[in-house]
Protein backbone atom coordinates (compact mmCIF):
# COMPACT_ATOMS: atom_id res chain seq x y z
CA UNK A 1 0.00 0.00 0.00
CA UNK A 2 2.77 2.50 -0.91
CA UNK A 3 0.85 4.10 -3.37
CA UNK A 4 -1.91 4.87 -1.06
CA UNK A 5 -1.96 7.24 1.80
CA UNK A 6 -4.79 7.24 5.01
CA UNK A 7 -6.34 10.04 5.55
CA UNK A 8 -8.94 10.42 8.31
CA UNK A 9 -12.95 11.20 7.76
CA UNK A 10 -13.69 14.96 8.75
CA UNK A 11 -17.30 14.89 7.94
CA UNK A 12 -20.01 12.73 6.39
CA UNK A 13 -23.27 13.93 4.68
CA UNK A 14 -25.97 12.07 3.82
CA UNK A 15 -28.61 13.95 1.26
CA UNK A 16 -30.70 10.89 0.05
CA UNK A 17 -30.83 6.35 0.98
CA UNK A 18 -28.93 6.73 -2.60
CA UNK A 19 -26.38 9.74 -1.69
CA UNK A 20 -24.17 10.66 0.41
CA UNK A 21 -20.53 12.91 0.55
CA UNK A 22 -17.85 13.37 2.56
CA UNK A 23 -14.71 15.19 3.55
CA UNK A 24 -11.52 13.44 4.49
CA UNK A 25 -8.03 15.44 5.53
CA UNK A 26 -5.46 16.08 2.26
CA UNK A 27 -2.15 14.81 2.26
CA UNK A 28 -0.01 18.18 1.38
CA UNK A 29 1.58 16.23 -1.27
CA UNK A 30 -1.26 14.77 -2.88
CA UNK A 31 -1.90 16.98 -6.29
CA UNK A 32 -4.58 16.93 -8.80
CA UNK A 33 -6.47 18.94 -11.28
CA UNK A 34 -9.50 19.87 -10.83
CA UNK A 35 -11.65 17.42 -12.79
CA UNK A 36 -9.48 14.63 -12.09
CA UNK A 37 -10.25 11.29 -9.61
CA UNK A 38 -8.14 8.67 -7.42
CA UNK A 39 -8.63 5.70 -6.44
CA UNK A 40 -9.56 5.81 -2.61
CA UNK A 41 -11.54 3.35 -0.36
CA UNK A 42 -10.99 1.10 2.65
CA UNK A 43 -8.87 -1.58 4.28
CA UNK A 44 -10.46 -4.66 4.14
CA UNK A 45 -9.51 -7.64 5.71
CA UNK A 46 -6.13 -6.48 5.49
CA UNK A 47 -6.38 -5.59 1.89
CA UNK A 48 -7.12 -2.35 0.15
CA UNK A 49 -10.79 -2.28 -1.40
CA UNK A 50 -10.42 0.65 -4.03
CA UNK A 51 -12.63 2.21 -6.93
CA UNK A 52 -12.07 5.59 -8.61
CA UNK A 53 -13.72 8.35 -7.21
CA UNK A 54 -13.82 12.47 -8.55
CA UNK A 55 -12.83 14.55 -6.34
CA UNK A 56 -15.39 16.97 -5.55
CA UNK A 57 -13.00 19.44 -3.83
CA UNK A 58 -11.09 21.49 -5.70
CA UNK A 59 -7.15 21.72 -5.94
CA UNK A 60 -6.77 24.77 -3.67
CA UNK A 61 -8.60 23.52 -0.79
CA UNK A 62 -7.16 22.25 1.84
CA UNK A 63 -9.29 18.84 2.39
CA UNK A 64 -10.39 16.14 0.02
CA UNK A 65 -14.59 15.84 -0.88
CA UNK A 66 -16.22 13.12 -2.15
CA UNK A 67 -19.56 12.48 -3.43
CA UNK A 68 -21.15 8.92 -3.83
CA UNK A 69 -23.92 6.67 -4.42
CA UNK A 70 -24.96 4.17 -2.21
CA UNK A 71 -24.73 0.67 -3.48
CA UNK A 72 -26.43 -2.14 -1.06
CA UNK A 73 -24.29 -5.10 -2.34
CA UNK A 74 -21.74 -3.23 -3.40
CA UNK A 75 -18.38 -4.23 -2.41
CA UNK A 76 -17.01 -0.73 -1.76
CA UNK A 77 -20.38 1.58 -1.26
CA UNK A 78 -21.94 -0.94 1.34
CA UNK A 79 -19.23 -0.36 3.39
CA UNK A 80 -18.15 3.49 2.72
CA UNK A 81 -21.68 4.35 3.09
CA UNK A 82 -21.27 3.77 6.84
CA UNK A 83 -18.16 5.68 7.75
CA UNK A 84 -18.33 7.91 10.48
CA UNK A 85 -15.96 11.19 11.54
CA UNK A 86 -12.67 9.84 12.38
CA UNK A 87 -11.92 7.03 10.32
CA UNK A 88 -9.65 6.24 7.76
CA UNK A 89 -10.15 5.56 4.33
CA UNK A 90 -7.32 5.08 1.59
CA UNK A 91 -6.34 7.60 -1.01
CA UNK A 92 -4.21 6.85 -4.04
CA UNK A 93 -1.77 9.29 -5.14
CA UNK A 94 -2.08 9.66 -8.38
CA UNK A 95 -4.87 11.48 -10.05
CA UNK A 96 -5.75 11.12 -13.31
CA UNK A 97 -8.68 11.54 -15.86
CA UNK A 98 -9.88 13.18 -18.73
CA UNK A 99 -12.35 15.89 -17.76
CA UNK A 100 -9.60 18.38 -17.67
CA UNK A 101 -9.66 21.82 -19.72
CA UNK A 102 -6.60 20.69 -21.12
CA UNK A 103 -7.89 18.48 -23.52
CA UNK A 104 -10.40 20.71 -24.96
CA UNK A 105 -9.91 22.69 -27.85
CA UNK A 106 -10.34 26.95 -26.83
CA UNK A 107 -13.73 27.74 -26.89
CA UNK A 108 -16.33 30.61 -25.40
CA UNK A 109 -18.79 28.45 -23.63
CA UNK A 110 -18.24 25.38 -21.62
CA UNK A 111 -21.19 22.73 -21.11
CA UNK A 112 -20.53 20.90 -18.01
CA UNK A 113 -23.60 17.48 -18.48
CA UNK A 114 -23.61 15.25 -15.61
CA UNK A 115 -26.38 12.86 -14.16
CA UNK A 116 -26.22 11.07 -10.85
CA UNK A 117 -22.99 11.50 -9.16
CA UNK A 118 -21.13 12.40 -12.44
CA UNK A 119 -21.85 15.75 -10.85
CA UNK A 120 -18.48 14.85 -8.23
CA UNK A 121 -15.66 16.13 -10.87
CA UNK A 122 -17.41 19.31 -11.94
CA UNK A 123 -18.16 20.22 -8.70
CA UNK A 124 -14.29 20.80 -8.45
CA UNK A 125 -14.22 22.53 -11.35
CA UNK A 126 -16.64 25.25 -11.05
CA UNK A 127 -14.07 25.83 -7.78
CA UNK A 128 -11.51 26.82 -10.02
CA UNK A 129 -11.33 30.35 -10.91
CA UNK A 130 -9.32 29.93 -14.50
CA UNK A 131 -12.66 28.14 -15.73
CA UNK A 132 -14.16 31.91 -15.79
CA UNK A 133 -10.69 33.26 -17.15
CA UNK A 134 -10.94 30.84 -20.10
CA UNK A 135 -14.82 30.73 -20.77
CA UNK A 136 -17.37 33.42 -20.93
CA UNK A 137 -20.49 30.76 -20.26
CA UNK A 138 -20.33 27.98 -18.16
CA UNK A 139 -23.32 25.55 -18.25
CA UNK A 140 -23.93 23.03 -14.86
CA UNK A 141 -26.18 20.34 -16.25
CA UNK A 142 -27.16 18.34 -13.74
CA UNK A 143 -29.78 15.41 -14.59
CA UNK A 144 -31.61 13.01 -11.71
CA UNK A 145 -34.40 10.74 -11.52
CA UNK A 146 -36.04 12.51 -8.19
CA UNK A 147 -36.12 16.11 -7.26
CA UNK A 148 -34.26 15.21 -3.60
CA UNK A 149 -31.34 13.84 -5.69
CA UNK A 150 -30.47 17.40 -6.43
CA UNK A 151 -29.82 18.56 -3.25
CA UNK A 152 -26.20 18.40 -3.26
CA UNK A 153 -25.47 19.99 -6.78
CA UNK A 154 -28.11 23.16 -5.44
CA UNK A 155 -26.22 23.46 -2.05
CA UNK A 156 -22.88 23.65 -4.05
CA UNK A 157 -23.82 25.96 -6.20
CA UNK A 158 -26.17 28.66 -3.71
CA UNK A 159 -22.64 28.57 -1.61
CA UNK A 160 -20.42 29.91 -4.50
CA UNK A 161 -23.08 32.34 -5.61
CA UNK A 162 -22.99 33.39 -1.46
CA UNK A 163 -19.39 33.37 -1.47
CA UNK A 164 -17.21 36.49 -1.20
CA UNK A 165 -14.97 35.45 -3.43
CA UNK A 166 -16.66 33.65 -6.06
CA UNK A 167 -19.94 35.32 -5.75
CA UNK A 168 -18.79 38.13 -7.99
CA UNK A 169 -16.70 35.62 -10.20
CA UNK A 170 -19.45 34.08 -11.60
CA UNK A 171 -22.32 36.00 -11.38
CA UNK A 172 -23.72 36.27 -15.20
CA UNK A 173 -21.08 33.16 -15.83
CA UNK A 174 -22.38 30.39 -14.15
CA UNK A 175 -25.60 28.84 -15.17
CA UNK A 176 -27.07 26.06 -13.28
CA UNK A 177 -29.56 23.48 -15.00
CA UNK A 178 -31.21 21.10 -13.10
CA UNK A 179 -33.44 18.61 -13.88
CA UNK A 180 -35.40 15.67 -13.08
CA UNK A 181 -37.10 12.61 -14.77
CA UNK A 182 -39.56 10.89 -12.75
CA UNK A 183 -41.16 13.77 -10.55
CA UNK A 184 -42.90 17.30 -11.53
CA UNK A 185 -40.06 20.08 -11.35
CA UNK A 186 -39.67 23.17 -13.17
CA UNK A 187 -37.16 21.19 -16.02
CA UNK A 188 -38.27 17.86 -17.13
CA UNK A 189 -36.41 14.99 -19.22
CA UNK A 190 -33.44 13.13 -19.62
CA UNK A 191 -30.21 15.53 -20.37
CA UNK A 192 -29.97 13.50 -23.67
CA UNK A 193 -33.07 14.73 -25.15
CA UNK A 194 -32.97 18.11 -23.88
CA UNK A 195 -29.67 18.54 -25.49
CA UNK A 196 -30.74 17.31 -28.91
CA UNK A 197 -34.03 19.29 -28.92
CA UNK A 198 -32.15 22.26 -28.33
CA UNK A 199 -34.82 22.75 -25.54
CA UNK A 200 -32.34 23.23 -22.51
CA UNK A 201 -30.70 25.99 -24.45
CA UNK A 202 -34.11 27.67 -24.66
CA UNK A 203 -34.94 27.25 -20.90
CA UNK A 204 -31.78 29.19 -19.97
CA UNK A 205 -31.85 31.82 -23.03
CA UNK A 206 -28.98 30.68 -24.46
CA UNK A 207 -28.26 29.94 -28.30
CA UNK A 208 -28.25 26.81 -29.25
CA UNK A 209 -25.00 24.42 -29.31
CA UNK A 210 -22.23 25.76 -31.86
CA UNK A 211 -19.31 23.78 -32.87
CA UNK A 212 -17.16 27.04 -33.37
CA UNK A 213 -17.61 27.92 -29.63
CA UNK A 214 -18.87 25.37 -27.73
CA UNK A 215 -17.00 22.97 -25.38
CA UNK A 216 -18.27 20.31 -23.44
CA UNK A 217 -17.26 17.54 -20.56
CA UNK A 218 -19.65 15.03 -19.89
CA UNK A 219 -20.01 12.62 -17.02
CA UNK A 220 -22.78 10.25 -15.82
CA UNK A 221 -24.45 7.14 -16.71
CA UNK A 222 -22.93 4.58 -19.10
CA UNK A 223 -26.48 5.14 -21.51
CA UNK A 224 -26.06 9.24 -21.27
CA UNK A 225 -22.54 9.15 -22.17
CA UNK A 226 -23.08 6.73 -25.06
CA UNK A 227 -26.47 8.84 -26.55
CA UNK A 228 -24.39 12.10 -25.94
CA UNK A 229 -21.49 10.83 -27.65
CA UNK A 230 -23.30 9.92 -30.92
CA UNK A 231 -24.70 13.05 -30.95
CA UNK A 232 -21.62 15.15 -30.94
CA UNK A 233 -19.81 13.05 -33.34
CA UNK A 234 -23.11 13.24 -35.80
CA UNK A 235 -22.96 16.56 -35.24
CA UNK A 236 -18.83 17.01 -36.11
CA UNK A 237 -17.92 17.65 -32.70
CA UNK A 238 -14.62 15.71 -32.25
CA UNK A 239 -13.28 13.81 -28.83
CA UNK A 240 -10.58 14.89 -27.13
CA UNK A 241 -7.92 13.24 -25.35
CA UNK A 242 -4.80 13.70 -23.55
CA UNK A 243 -3.26 13.32 -27.03
CA UNK A 244 -4.90 15.54 -28.83
CA UNK A 245 -7.32 18.37 -27.52
CA UNK A 246 -11.19 18.44 -29.11
CA UNK A 247 -14.07 19.64 -28.93
CA UNK A 248 -15.42 16.98 -26.13
CA UNK A 249 -14.30 15.35 -23.32
CA UNK A 250 -15.51 11.79 -21.39
CA UNK A 251 -15.05 10.19 -17.94
CA UNK A 252 -15.51 6.37 -18.58
CA UNK A 253 -13.40 5.33 -15.65
CA UNK A 254 -16.59 4.87 -13.32
CA UNK A 255 -18.60 1.69 -13.06
CA UNK A 256 -21.05 0.80 -9.84
CA UNK A 257 -19.31 0.50 -7.14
Amino acid sequence: MSALRKETVLSVRHWTDSLFSFTATRDPGFRFQNGQFAMIGLEVDGRPLLRAYSMASANHEDVLEFFSIKVPEGPLTSKLQKIESGDTILVGQKATGTLITGNLLPGKRLLLLSTGTGLAPFASLIKDPEIYENFETVILAHGCRQVSELAYGEQLVASLENDELFGPMIEGKLIYYPTVTREPFRNRGRITDLIASQSLFRDICQPPLNIETDRIMLCGSPAMLEDLHNIFLSDGFKEGNHSEPGHFVIEKAFVER
